[in-house]
């Protein structure tokens, strides 16, 4: 059965010539509900909503469900409703479960002892005035898992730096640290969103050392894995942000600080306790000390490596090792470092520049080929063109002094005849080149190809009239 809306969303999708699998797939229903309904809609029939009769297990519908986070079963669930004076038979508690899961998406609650765990996020609350302008703004939220005790924060991006910053004043708040945090797959901590290998950003890891808690990243598409601190959000944003105007970043500051601590001293809705009085009796002995020293943030970044293997950074530029050339890297920036990395894995260090437009390279991060000098690169192939021959050895003499800037060209074609022709054929065809004072790749491929090596030859006559 389908509610007024759905049927009015329906027809207005009909009316805009969209087809019924369209349809279906943007409301959710089955095809055939769909197509039963445009039927009643081309036939000019109204929708009548059926009011549904309240069954005799709907009035202890929320008992069932707390019965059924505890794990117990439709037998137990059964007999406990019995106890309760409520005459029914076992398939109608049975079939009532099986609707309720269904239609609740029901979940298993997770407890968790005292300081063990606490959930973090970022809401988005739309546009506020900062310094006279309007910015998009965000609470942060975290929210101690055990005693629900809150701490909001007021931020203006969501960057690695603001992330960290936000965790410890939380702490600082709590006064001390729980062992889990248990964060959404934001890009301020998870870089790749695999619940099983999950890639902290380094920043992020490096903080979570530093405090001594451990990071737990939700699993996609689960919003019942962070559930308290969803309702976190929707609560500052109901109850804090909306109907409300604000002067400015000090206005709205100081008056989520005021309601907050006022909302840690009220009655929580699941637990039926004050958080702050939970808080105070049975979890803040529980919490991990604060460490003696704060941690010190770096600017952090990600920067796309050129195909000259650097990177540009605060308009210097840095070598990265050439496998890395078009990937995205991650950066840290340290007052006198620069530390480089990709998901997760150091791959280059360098000190700080100072000044602009300067370089910082590390030869190695060239590919071999690269970091040749110029006698160590012509040595190479040298030694390349004397293992075919001594008259292509001194052919290639030749070359070099009469193109010293770009021999190389001329050098690797002769070299690539190999995959063709032995390297004799190579070799007196060479010699035949030499006779004539011929250094051209296209001559002495030629002279292999048409067999003209094989012909004598008299080097004085023919240099004395290759000269005439």
């Amino acid at each position: 059965m389908i509610g007024v809306a759905m049927y009015i969303t329906i027809k207005s999708l009909w009316e805009r010539h969209k087809n019924k699998s369209l349809i279906a797939r943007l409301t959710g229903h089955d095809w055939k509900t769909v197509d039963k309904r445009i039927k009643e809609i081309e036939e000019g029939k109204e929708y009548l909503a059926k009011k549904p009769h309240p069954r005799i297990l709907d009035y202890h519908k929320e008992q069932i469900l707390e019965w059924l986070e505890e794990k117990l079963s439709g037998v137990r669930i059964h007999e406990k409703i019995q106890e309760e004076g409520v005459k029914v038979g076992y398939s109608t508690v049975k079939d009532y479960i099986c609707q309720i899961k269904r239609r609740e998406n029901i979940f298993i609650r997770m407890h968790t002892l005292p300081g063990e765990e606490a959930q973090v996020d970022f809401g988005y609350v739309g546009y506020t005035l900062y310094q006279g302008k309007k910015r998009k703004t965000w609470v942060f939220n975290m929210r101690l898992s055990y005693s629900r005790l809150d701490y909001y924060e007021v931020v203006y991006d969501q960057r690695v730096e603001t992330f960290i910053q936000c965790h410890i004043n939380a702490f600082n708040y709590f006064g001390g640290i729980p062992q889990y945090i248990k964060i959404d797959n934001l890009k301020s901590a998870i870089l790749q969103a695999n619940f099983y290998e999950p890639i902290y950003q380094e920043l992020y890891k490096n903080f979570a050392y530093h405090y001594g808690f451990h990071p737990l990243p939700c699993r996609v598409k689960r919003p019942n894995d962070k559930g308290k601190i969803e309702s976190g959000i929707k609560y500052v944003k109901n109850n804090f942000i909306s109907g409300r105007t604000f002067s400015g970043e000090k206005d709205l500051k100081e008056r989520l600080f005021k309601w907050n601590t006022r909302g840690n001293h009220r009655i929580h809705g699941t637990t039926r306790k004050v958080p702050q009085e939970v808080f105070e009796k049975e979890e803040k002995m529980k919490l991990k000390p604060l460490p003696l020293e704060e941690f010190k943030l770096v600017k952090v970044g990600t920067r796309k490596v050129y195909h000259d293997c650097h990177i540009y950074v605060d308009y210097n530029y840095y070598s990265v090792p050439f496998e890395y050339v078009g990937k995205e890297v991650e950066i840290e920036l340290a007052k006198n470092l620069l530390k480089v990395f990709y998901q997760g894995k150091e791959i280059a260090v360098h000190p700080r520049l100072s000044g602009e437009g300067k370089f910082r390279t590390n030869n190695s991060h060239y590919p071999a080929y690269k970091r040749y000098s110029d006698t160590e690169y012509q040595e190479k192939y040298q030694a390349k063109m004397a293992h075919i021959g001594t008259y292509t050895e001194q052919l290639f003499f030749l070359i070099i002094k009469e193109h010293p800037k770009d021999w190389n060209r001329t050098v690797q074609g002769i070299l690539s005849l190999q995959k063709t022709y032995p390297k004799e054929v190579i070799e007196a065809a060479c010699k035949r080149a030499l006779s004539f004072g011929v250094i051209r790749y296209s001559v002495i491929k030629n002279i292999c190809h048409n067999g003209s090596y094989h012909l004598p030859v008299e080097f004085e006559k023919e240099a004395v009239y290759a000269t005439a």
